[in-house]
């Protein structure tokens, strides 16, 4: 669902396991102030006793895990393109202005992961890589995985050149069904159904993955588009996280 200025996702949202997620937009970004690598306290409406994490982001494919309690005196330094956490109390968040924010819950093994995949990360596997870490490092299973794949640049104005479209036909086999032709030969790329094609290549089952088919270059009004404003003048936050242990 929309409100004034974050989106959720009933599939996230439900009252047993007491996820709690955004994805932000423009109006959200404004007062949000995090800063990159240092982990802040009680933002955003969260309780004071929850922290939310944001680092810096490199277009790449490592993921950062977080498996103990942060600390006021943390500093991460460094860069990467998605956080990992099984720690309660910790919101995970990515910034994006075009690039896709993939929101990721196993409610079996209690983990949760945000990643920012730009075409770059996206074509090199960076949400593959994250489900695989999921697995290999907290015994999660792909059919107990639930994703929500975030606004984003759409394939109605992603247009991507010929060097996008070779490093995606020699990575992904089955490009053609994330790319459009144009009839006068211009290529759209459709980020969201790539990341939605690798995540079920991987057994994440259709019905657990969710997609908020918002573009953010058409929707000025929603969100800050790198693509459309041709400069960076903000970023939206989206994030999940474990709730706070009661007692």
């Amino acid at each position: 669902m929309t409100s004034a200025s974050v989106i959720t996702v009933p599939a996230f949202a439900d009252a047993q396991s007491r996820i709690r997620h955004f994805f932000g937009t423009r109006r959200h970004a404004i007062d949000y102030g995090l800063e990159v690598g240092i982990p802040r306290r009680g933002i955003a409406g969260e309780a004071v006793s929850s922290w939310m994490l944001s680092v810096k982001q490199v277009h790449g494919t490592e993921a950062l895990v977080l498996d103990r309690a942060l600390v006021s005196t943390d500093r991460f330094v460094g860069g990467w393109d998605a956080l990992v956490t099984d720690q309660p109390g910790i919101m995970v968040a990515v910034r994006t202005a075009d690039c896709v924010p993939v929101l990721i819950h196993d409610p079996k093994r209690h983990v949760v992961a945000a990643v920012h995949a730009g075409w770059r990360g996206a074509v090199a596997g960076i949400v593959s890589k994250t489900l695989t870490l999921l697995e290999s490092r907290f015994g999660s299973c792909m059919e107990h995985v639930r994703i929500s794949i975030g606004p984003s640049a759409g394939r109605c104005c992603y247009e991507v050149d010929e060097p996008v479209l070779d490093q995606l036909c020699q990575r992904f086999p089955d490009w053609n069904k994330v790319v459009r032709m144009s009839g006068d030969g211009k290529a759209h790329l459709d980020l969201k159904a790539l990341v939605k094609e690798q995540s079920q290549a991987l057994g994440v089952t259709p019905k657990s993955i969710t997609t908020v088919n918002l573009c953010t270059i058409c929707h000025e009004d929603l969100f800050f588009s790198y693509r459309r404003e041709r400069k960076v003048n903000g970023t939206m936050v989206s994030a999940i996280g474990l709730p706070v242990r009661r007692g």
